[in-house]
């Protein structure tokens, strides 16, 4: 996969659904989600021009047109990571990532919060179905600022994982302030016809500046068939910035600059795949989220903050191998459910993710706002008690079985290839109680 390292050359706006005109600034400031950036690589590839590139026919979820003229959407097989705020010094880079919530004390990564083990009246309880236990802090009632990012280093102490590197091992915490600074400015309608202003409204705006020596860090691919042969493929994003360093980005195309390269174990925190808590012949593993994770409502299944692949009895509905479909084109044995209970969760404020679609040409979809989905928030944290450790971490690790070299899984029900729904797993320990 390709890292791309994105410098603006001035000022960045990312607002989110909230209104904004008039007294209303808007919340244009707040760091990027990741369908930003994957909306500006996408734009990037089609304004290319890149030539020979496969095109899908239009359509969803297996209703998809069978006229010729309609096989005309390209890019389909784009998909990206971040942006994740990163350090430049020197030729060291260093990423961070939002933190873990179940780490309370100031600039430690010691574990705060665990799932308390108590017997207790359900009938009395608020904790939504299919949880057991309440996740409680075990550390002194404090009104500390806890700074919200975390170092590669500082995430690797955290899981007990090893660091690739000595610069990796270090710990570094960092507060929004310490890499950007919030800007207020006003501006006026634009009348897109002619580009001039219509005379109706006037609004007011924060924008995101980027302090000296930091950059958003991005992980792009795009491997396209070459003549429609899927043996035979192409990553798009070399040959994107083969003449071009440049992207837009964000609200009103901002520019940023564009350095490309290429390397082989990814700048992502590595989750532990072995070494978990036993507990009563079974062991305790978590899964914290380092991107959002978009989990929507699929018939009776609530959706929200409660991952798709989880039913109502806490029971993970993951497999260890590819699903009937899958193992039926690869010719493989079909994997197995792997035996595992959701137990206790401790998730953060919901984020709203949405946007505008411009007209794509079909009769029964035009232009207008996207539908708005309630994210769970990076650092949330989810615990289960299961019999194979191995097999669940291997499929709730961002790298699954690899070394960190590739992102195998994307565990968010929607926009996983637009980075949502990346995770790595730990170990974890009950409250010891008062």
């Amino acid at each position: 996969m390709n890292t791309l390292l994105l410098h603006p050359s001035d000022i960045l706006f990312f607002r989110d659904g909230r209104p904004m005109g008039g007294s209303l600034a808007g919340h244009g400031a707040a760091w990027p989600l990741p369908t930003v950036t994957n909306a500006a690589l996408h734009a990037a590839l089609h304004r290319a021009s890149i030539e020979g590139a496969h095109a899908h026919r239009r359509g969803r979820n297996g209703d998809y047109s069978e006229k010729d003229e309609h096989r005309d959407r390209k890019f389909g097989s784009l998909a990206t990571a971040g942006p994740f705020p990163v350090c430049i010094q020197g030729l060291a880079h260093t990423w961070f990532f939002p933190r873990p919530l179940d780490a309370g004390k100031p600039d430690s990564t010691a574990t705060t919060y665990h799932p308390l083990a108590r017997d207790f009246d359900p009938a009395f309880s608020s904790l939504p179905k299919p949880l057991k236990f309440p996740v409680a802090n075990t550390g002194e009632p404090s009104k500390d600022i806890l700074r919200p990012w975390w170092s590669e280093g500082a995430w690797n102490t955290y899981l007990g994982s090893r660091p690739r590197d000595e610069l990796a091992a270090r710990p570094f915490f960092k507060s929004d302030s310490d890499f950007s600074d919030t800007e207020f400015n006003y501006g006026i309608g634009i009348d897109p016809a002619t580009g001039t202003q219509h005379g109706e409204r006037f609004y007011s705006a924060h924008y995101l500046r980027l302090r000296a020596g930091w950059k958003l860090g991005v992980l792009a691919e795009a491997h396209d068939k070459i003549n429609s042969d899927p043996a035979r493929t192409r990553d798009l994003i070399p040959h994107l910035f083969e003449s071009e360093n440049h992207v837009l980005v964000g609200g009103q195309q901002r520019l940023c600059s564009a350095e490309l390269s290429t390397t082989s174990t990814l700048p992502l925190p590595l989750g532990k795949t072995a070494g978990f808590t036993p507990h009563d012949g079974k062991f305790l593993l978590k899964w914290i989220l380092l991107t959002p994770a978009i989990f929507p409502i699929i018939g009776d299944h609530p959706g929200g903050w409660l991952p798709s692949w989880i039913d109502e009895t806490g029971e993970v509905q993951l497999l260890d191998g590819p699903g009937r479909n899958a193992a039926k084109r690869r010719k493989v044995p079909e994997g197995k459910p792997i035996p595992a209970t959701l137990v206790a969760a401790m998730t953060g404020k919901p984020i709203p993710v949405t946007g505008y679609a411009l007209d794509n040409g079909l009769e029964d979809r035009g232009p207008g706002p996207k539908a708005t989905h309630l994210a769970v928030p990076a650092g949330s944290v989810y615990y289960f008690i299961t019999a194979e450790p191995g097999k669940l971490a291997a499929a709730l690790n961002w790298h699954g079985t690899s070394s960190g070299t590739e992102i195998q899984n994307r565990r968010s029900t929607l926009m996983g290839e637009k980075g949502f729904g990346l995770g790595v797993c730990s170990a974890w320990n009950f409250h010891p109680g008062p």
